[in-house]
């Protein structure tokens, strides 16, 4: 009886590691979508961003809800803040409608704009992906402190030496769904 047992138990792990093996593109795929793809692709060459970097960053800010909001308040797919979406647009000259501002943010076309235009712009003034979504987590201030105080390097090098825990894993698990994202879609 026990080794009837054992056999049905091997017999399914078998089954299963085949199953994961066979349709591992399509598991990975479920887990890491590209949904909202058209609008993301639209904002990522206009703003010159690596999509799968877009789509990290949402998957790892709000895995993909555009209704999320944080105890912080930052809103939507790419939980952008009230104040620093208000200042983008009105920076950038993104039509938003200033006076509902968390409306207007909660909106996933502008969402995914704002955070895109955001991200860019972070990764333009810092150079590399790895401070940039520091940044995009921490803020510009506390980054720049960082590099001041020589905490982290402005290339990106020592991100793990990234002090607030929160921010430390927010940067591993974005860069982390970056690779996944660019292992499953090149």
């Amino acid at each position: 009886m026990k080794n009837i047992k054992l056999i049905i138990v091997i017999a399914i792990i078998l089954l299963v590691i085949v199953f994961v093996f066979i349709f591992k593109d399509k598991i990975l795929k479920i887990m890491y979508p590209k949904t909202y793809q058209e609008i993301v692709s639209n904002y990522a060459r206009e703003y010159n961003v690596d999509e799968n970097l877009i789509f990290a960053v949402i998957k790892a800010e709000s895995n993909f809800d555009e209704s999320a909001v944080s105890h912080k308040n930052a809103i939507g797919l790419m939980q952008i803040m009230g104040d620093t979406a208000d200042d983008i647009a009105t920076r950038y000259g993104i039509d938003i409608d200033h006076k509902n501002i968390e409306q207007s943010v909660a909106n996933v076309e502008n969402n995914i704009n704002i955070g895109t235009k955001y991200l860019s712009t972070l990764l333009e003034k810092y150079g590399n992906k790895e401070v940039a979504i520091a940044a995009y987590n921490a803020g510009i201030g506390t980054v720049d402190n960082w590099i001041e105080k020589d905490i982290i390097k402005a290339d990106g090098s020592d991100i793990e030496n990234i002090p607030y825990k929160e921010t430390n894993n927010y940067v591993r698990k974005t860069l982390r769904n970056y690779e996944i994202y660019q292992s499953i879609y090149e």
